[in-house]
C-alpha cells in the first residue's frame, strides 16, 4: 500500500484516540444528570450518582478478589437492578460478563459454567434450586454471591457465603476503573439460546458493544431521558445493549421481574414508560390481558420487536392498542439486533392492511452495521431484488461478534467468504428491505416445492381464534415433507382442525395448507423463540 503523506507525523496517541467503550456512558450520565432518577425497581429508586457508585463498588469488590482481565464472572439473575450494574462493575475490572438465562436447566447451567469457566457466580436466590443442582455437575468451583432482590417473596435456599449487598459493600465507590487496553478485548459472553440444539459461546467485545448501543438510540429515535421498560430479559444479547444504550441519554431503566400484563401496564401508566422491547409473545400477553389489567396509555409506546416475523393481525392489534411497533431482526451473533424496518413516511398512506405488510419485513441495516445482503450460499452473489428469490441473509460489520469462544470450526463456518452467515432464509425487495422467509433448516420441501412456514404461520395467525401458530415439516411417504401447524387459541375461542385448514385454503395455495393441524402449548425459548426442533419431534406422533 502506497504511504499517504498523511500517515507521516500524525501518529495515535492518548489526547486523539480511546477504545472505545460502553462503559463511559455511565460516567458522563452520572457526571451530566447525578440527581435523574436512573432505576426504578418496586419501591427503590436509585439516581445516576447512586447508579454509577454502586457499580464501581461491585468492581472494586471483585478486584479484590483478583478478578480481571479475561476472568468470567456468570450472572443468573432476573431484571432487577443488580443486573444492570453487572453490565458495567464487572467489565470495568477487565472481566467478561457471563448472563445465564433463567430458564436453562442445571445440565446446561453446568455446561455453561464449564465452558466459560466461571470464576465468579452472582445468583438470585430465586434459582437456587437449579443452580444448586449446576453447580454439583460442574467443575467449575466459582465464588458464589447470592442476590436478594426485595421484590422477591418466594423460597430459596443461600448457596454461597455472602449476599450481593454485602459484597459490595466492600468496594469502593470511587474505585478508579480503566479503560479496556484494547476495544476488540472481550465484553460479555452470550450463549445462543438452544432453539437449534447445543448452545455455542458468542463473544463481544467493547467496540461493538458501544457501536451497538449508540446504533440503538439513533435507530429507535430516543430523545433525552426516555423511559425503558425491561420487558425484554437482560441476559438475552445483553438486553439488546440497552443496559448500555439508556445511560447514553440518561434515560431510566424500570425493571420487571415477570412480565405479566398487570405490572406492564401499571408501569406505563404510572412510571410513564416511552419504550420497550420484547418477543411477540409480549405483544400477546398485552393484547389478550384481561380488561380489568388494562389502563390507558398516557401517551403512544414505542415497541421494539424481534424474534418471528410479527403476524400482520398482531400489528395492526397493537395498533389499535396505542403502541408504535418497530420491526428488528439480528442474531445473538450481532449484539442482538442490527436491521430495523425503517419506516417509510409515505407509506403512512396505506390501507391498514398494506402498512402491517411492510411493517412485517425484517428491512433495512443499522447505521452500525456496514453491510446486508441477501446472497447465494455458494457463490456469494447476492440474488435478485425481486423479492422472490431466496437467498441466504448475511451480514458483515463491528457488530459481529469476535466469534464463538473455544470453537475455531464453527467460527471459521460462520464467517467464511468474509460474511456472517445467518443462517436465514430471505429475499430482497426493489427497495432494498430484507424479509425473512425462512430458517434454512425449516423450509418445508413437499413434492419439490418450496413452503415458507412464515408464510402459512401468517396465514394461520389472521384467523381470529388463533393467539399463537408454528408450522413444521412433517415426514409424508407420498410428498417427502409436509406442513404440519401446531396451533394454541385465544382464550375463550373455539375453531377445529377442519375450520382451520378451510381457513388457510382461502388464504394460501392449496399445496401450501397444512394437512395436520395440532391444538397444543407451543414449546418456546426464555426469549419468545419458537423451539420448532421440538415440534419437530412433536409430529412423529401425529
Amino acid at each position: 500500500m502506497a504511504k499517504s503523506p498523511y500517515d507521516t507525523d500524525l501518529d495515535r496517541n492518548p489526547a486523539n484516540f480511546q477504545p472505545l467503550t460502553p462503559l463511559g456512558f455511565l460516567e458522563r450520565a452520572a457526571a451530566v444528570f447525578p440527581d435523574h432518577t436512573a432505576v426504578i425497581h418496586g419501591k427503590i429508586r436509585r439516581n445516576y450518582r447512586d447508579f454509577y457508585a454502586r457499580s464501581r463498588k461491585l468492581a472494586s469488590a471483585l478486584a479484590k478478589r483478583g478478578i480481571g482481565r479475561g476472568d468470567t464472572v456468570s450472572v443468573l439473575l432476573p431484571n432487577t437492578p443488580a443486573m444492570l450494574e453487572a453490565h458495567y462493575g464487572v467489565p470495568m475490572t477487565g472481566a467478561v460478563l457471563n448472563s445465564l438465562n433463567t430458564r436453562l436447566d442445571a445440565a446446561i447451567l453446568a455446561f455453561t459454567l464449564d465452558h466459560a469457566d466461571a470464576k465468579v457466580l452472582i445468583t438470585d436466590r430465586e434459582f437456587s434450586k437449579v443452580m444448586k443442582e449446576a453447580l454439583s455437575l460442574c467443575k467449575a468451583k466459582p465464588f458464589v454471591i447470592d442476590y436478594d432482590d426485595p421484590e422477591f417473596t418466594g423460597a430459596g435456599e443461600r448457596l454461597g457465603k455472602i449476599e450481593y449487598e454485602d459484597f459490595i459493600a466492600n468496594g469502593d465507590p470511587d474505585f478508579a476503573w480503566k479503560m479496556p487496553d484494547d476495544e476488540w478485548d472481550a465484553i460479555s459472553l452470550n450463549y445462543t439460546s438452544g432453539t437449534t440444539g447445543d448452545p455455542k459461546g458468542v463473544v463481544y467485545h467493547h467496540r461493538g458493544a458501544y457501536l451497538l448501543a449508540t446504533g440503538n438510540i439513533v435507530t429507535c429515535g430516543m430523545g433525552k431521558h426516555p423511559v425503558y421498560l425491561w420487558t425484554l430479559p437482560m441476559f438475552h444479547c445483553n438486553g439488546w445493549c440497552f443496559p448500555w444504550s439508556i445511560s447514553v441519554v440518561a434515560g431510566t431503566h424500570v425493571c420487571l421481574r415477570q412480565v405479566r400484563a398487570n405490572a406492564m401496564f401499571d408501569a406505563i401508566a404510572n412510571d410513564k414508560v416511552t419504550h420497550l422491547c420484547g418477543a411477540p409473545i409480549v405483544m400477546s400477553t398485552l393484547l389478550n390481558a384481561p380488561a380489568t389489567e388494562k389502563k390507558p396509555l398516557p401517551h403512544v409506546v414505542e415497541f421494539f420487536t424481534a424474534a418471528a416475523p410479527p403476524p400482520e393481525a398482531v400489528l395492526a392489534a397493537m395498533k389499535g392498542a396505542g403502541f408504535n411497533v418497530t420491526h428488528l431482526y439480528g442474531l445473538t451473533e450481532c449484539y442482538g439486533p442490527s436491521v430495523v424496518n425503517d419506516w417509510n413516511a409515505a407509506w403512512d398512506k396505506l390501507p391498514n392492511a398494506e402498512q402491517a405488510a411492510k411493517k412485517a419485513r425484517q428491512g433495512v441495516r443499522y447505521g452500525a452495521l456496514e453491510a446486508l445482503d441477501v446472497l447465494d450460499p455458494d457463490t456469494l452473489a447476492p440474488v435478485p431484488r425481486d423479492g422472490e428469490t431466496l437467498g441466504e441473509v448475511m451480514m458483515r460489520g463491528n457488530v459481529v461478534m469476535k466469534g464463538y469462544l473455544k470453537n475455531k470450526a464453527s467460527t471459521e463456518k460462520a464467517f467464511a467468504g468474509g460474511w456472517f452467515h445467518t443462517g436465514d432464509l430471505g429475499v430482497m425487495h426493489t427497495d432494498g428491505y430484507i424479509q425473512l422467509k425462512d430458517r434454512s433448516k425449516d423450509i418445508i420441501i413437499s413434492g419439490g416445492e418450496n413452503i415458507s412456514s412464515i408464510e402459512v404461520e401468517d396465514a394461520l395467525y389472521k384467523h381470529p381464534a388463533v393467539a399463537a401458530a408454528a408450522v413444521v415439516a412433517k415426514v409424508d411417504e407420498k410428498w417427502g415433507e409436509t406442513p404440519c401447524a401446531f396451533v394454541e387459541l385465544k382464550p375463550g375461542q373455539q375453531a377445529s382442525a377442519d375450520d382451520l385448514m378451510q381457513w388457510c385454503r382461502k388464504n394460501l395455495a392449496a399445496y401450501k395448507c397444512p394437512r395436520y393441524v395440532v391444538f397444543a402449548e407451543i414449546p418456546k425459548t426464555s426469549t419468545g423463540k419458537i423451539q420448532k426442533f421440538k415440534l419437530r419431534e412433536m409430529t412423529k406422533a401425529v
